[in-house]
């Protein structure tokens, strides 16, 4: 239960609180049914004492967001002595050497800079689930029951009526899947198998390869950044090179001086002097942290956050261009409005910022809609998509579909610890831009060595019937390489897909990779796995480009 939400009570030190012998009881009896020779012991005294518990469940370690060399070390969630000698020492070396020696992208305390989190209604309601939570069973996609809708689409009645069954992350309200209908769209039973949403996910993926899907994005996090220097500051931060012309949009690591990652994003120019920085819900605050700390003492930008403003609606498929062209006067040819290109353009009768990128692996368009006209556009779309098969898609399926295309994705699969050579994103990286930039240094010199011996494979299961989810362990001839980051079903490939880091004593070759016997161990059994440096899916992007 909640306790003394608003303050500590001073002098509390080693201070105890009455016990609730009510509560306490029911379970004591449970536990000497157990342990029936604990019966007689006799009670001596029940001890309760306040536990502090973070709202996700990780820790607050790192620096704080808005102070410069203020270092928080906090909210272990009442294990303090288990985690405190670690994170001391990932601090100490974070603090001396000015890098993280370790993933933070878990517990740094710049995920909560945007304050979302911190009242008092919320601490009060989202406590009573955290310590069951914490000793729970934890399913793939289990969510947090309380202290919900905190940030929600103006889409969210619209799509809740289509059936959306929504998760939370980040304090965003996300669809992760649709129903056939609102009164059927929730979890029968939580599984690490194949839930009662399968075949509803796998039919939304179907359409985003075969016709056309919408995908509610409003979560991504965006910036504009605007200014004289803010193309000095982005360049600068930006493995590449973001000094094009207005309208062309950049896909982007930016590393830190050992040249491991802190995100990895699309930087948009919409003018001479203003950018659109778009990065998933996960980074939203260390992206906005990052770019503010490099910010030179006399260089001028002004960085703005404008996620709340903009719903932003994802339509992709082999059928969205035809889609899009009947509610837009705008040419929407590959030739007038080619692949990671920006326009602004008409959708009936609103205007709208697209920009035409991927996550899914399909051609489509990322349209960022001011709230003001969000609904009535989504409305257009659907209402013109019904003769192209359009189908609203979750978060579900927009993992399947981009482990298929083995897209990456900052805090999820790649961390602080890897860095893009090794990641395969070198070509993202302009080691020899002008002025360079931070962490080049590094990754030129790891560029230097070669074919490096630690590389992120695309892996595909053999047998359709397992899946994967992440920490499997990858084998090469036998022997243990590494571990799936995060895995799907690949409906389109016929059976889970997963990317993940192997490593090999040597160069880790193509030859080595295309030849080696590989296995996934899936709860135990060793399941063969097809192995790939290129996506399994769509590698030369035809589909993208068309």
């Amino acid at each position: 239960m909640a306790w003394n939400v608003d303050s500590i009570p001073k002098n509390f030190t080693f201070g105890e609180i009455e016990p609730d012998w009510d509560r306490v009881v029911p379970h004591l009896e449970a536990a000497f049914k157990r342990v029936p020779g604990a019966t007689n012991a006799g009670v001596r005294k029940l001890f309760c004492g306040p536990e502090s518990f973070t709202p996700d469940l990780a820790p607050l370690v790192g620096e704080a967001p808005n102070l410069t060399n203020c270092w928080v070390a906090a909210g272990l969630n009442s294990l303090g002595i288990l985690n405190g000698p670690g994170l001391g020492m990932t601090l100490a070396h974070w603090i001396v050497d000015g890098h993280c020696p370790v993933d933070h992208t878990a517990f740094n305390v710049d995920r909560f800079a945007d304050g979302t989190h911190n009242t008092p209604a919320f601490r009060r309601e989202r406590t009573k689930e955290l310590l069951a939570k914490s000793f729970g069973a934890h399913f793939p996609n289990d969510t947090f029951k309380t202290a919900r809708v905190l940030k929600r689409s103006v889409l969210y009645d619209r799509l809740k009526a289509a059936g959306a069954y929504f998760v939370e992350s980040h304090g965003w309200e996300q669809p992760d899947w649709f129903a056939p209908s609102p009164e059927v769209a929730k979890i029968e039973a939580y599984s690490w198998g194949r839930q009662n949403w399968w075949d509803w996910h796998a039919a939304e993926h179907q359409a985003a390869r075969e016709d056309v899907i919408l995908m509610d994005m409003s979560s991504m996090s965006k910036f504009e950044v605007q200014g004289r220097d803010a193309v000095s500051l982005l360049n600068r931060i930006s493995c590449n090179d973001v000094d094009v012309a207005p309208g062309r949009v950049v896909y982007t690591a930016w590393t830190n001086e050992t040249g491991g990652f802190e995100a990895d994003l699309t930087v948009t120019r919409l003018a001479e002097e203003r950018f659109l920085v778009v990065v998933g819900e996960n980074s939203h605050g260390h992206t906005e942290t990052w770019m503010r700390r490099h910010i030179g003492a006399d260089e001028f930008v002004t960085i703005t956050d404008v996620t709340a403003g903009i719903t932003q609606i994802n339509v992709h498929g082999p059928k969205a261009r035809a889609l899009m062209e009947r509610i837009s006067e705008t040419d929407l040819s590959n030739e007038a409005f080619p692949f990671m290109t920006a326009q602004a353009i008409d959708v009936g009768y609103f205007n709208v910022t697209a920009l035409r990128v991927t996550y899914v692996g399909e051609l489509g368009w990322e349209l960022h809609v001011p709230n003001l006209h969000a609904v009535q556009v989504y409305d257009l779309l659907k209402e013109a998509g019904a003769e192209f098969g359009v189908r609203d898609a979750g978060m579900q399926t927009l993992s399947s579909l981009r482990l298929e295309k083995a897209y990456r994705d900052f805090g999820v699969d790649v961390d602080n610890t890897d860095n893009p050579i090794e990641a395969g994103l070198g070509f993202a990286v302009k080691l020899d831009k002008a002025g360079g930039f931070i962490g080049r240094d590094a990754l030129s010199a790891l560029k230097s060595k070669g074919v490096p011996k630690r590389r992120m494979l695309h892996f595909l299961l053999k047998d359709p019937e397992p899946l994967m989810y992440g920490n499997e362990t990858i084998y090469l001839n036998g022997r243990d390489v590494g571990h799936i980051q995060v895995g799907a079903y690949g409906h389109t490939l016929g059976g889970a897909v997963g990317i993940g880091f192997a490593e090999h004593e040597d160069a880790l070759k193509a030859n080595i990779v295309s030849e080696g016997q590989w296995e996934i161990d899936v709860v135990g059994i060793r399941v063969p796995a097809l192995a790939s440096l290129k996506p399994l899916f769509d590698p030369s992007m035809a589909r993208v480009k068309q």
